[in-house]
């Protein structure tokens, strides 16, 4: 099973629309994946879902990821970096089941002119401590902002290309 998480808790995102981009082109190539946004992390997640505890709002998530054998993460550029929402949800997920010799494929967004390559190279550290196998192929992609069309759709060649070379790699991965 597949989930993209978009990375990110900010309401209305490029993230999101990213992640769900990705999910229309992987359904088109006949791969379902589930969509696991970060705005849908349960409020008090510090509080609750932290060092053994666990909510049962979390108890659903942790079992999608559980379930989960490849994740595509939607990672956009917060400080020159990854969110720290992200962390917070990899810290609070189960260890070693969650992450541990499964596979990702990573994409960088950015508003910014790299695409977060800085965060996607932080991110790529996280994902080898916990055994998260990265694919080569990650893609950075800036001026997200610019990126989509008002259907949702992405508007560049090149992006289109490089988007449609990781999807069909990450299918084979």
């Amino acid at each position: 099973m597949i989930t993209i998480i978009a990375s990110t808790n900010r309401p209305g995102s490029s993230t999101l629309k990213m992640a769900k981009y990705y999910q229309e082109q992987l359904q088109e190539k006949g791969v379902e994946a589930n969509l696991l946004s970060l705005e849908n992390l349960p409020p008090n997640l510090l509080q609750t879902d932290l060092y053994g505890k666990r909510s049962p709002e979390f108890s659903e998530i942790q079992k999608l990821i559980t379930d989960t054998d490849k994740f595509l993460f939607i990672i956009p550029e917060y400080n020159g970096s990854y969110p720290g929402v992200l962390k917070v949800f990899i810290d609070a997920c189960d260890f070693p089941e969650s992450f541990y010799d499964k596979k990702a494929a990573l994409v960088g967004v950015s508003s910014g002119k790299y695409g977060n390559i800085r965060g996607i190279d932080h991110f790529t550290g996280v994902c080898h401590y916990v055994h998260l196998n990265v694919m080569p192929l990650k893609l950075h992609i800036s001026a997200i902002h610019k990126e989509f069309d008002k259907n949702g759709q992405l508007l560049h060649a090149d992006t289109l290309k490089f988007t449609d070379e990781q999807i069909d790699k990450f299918i084979k991965f």
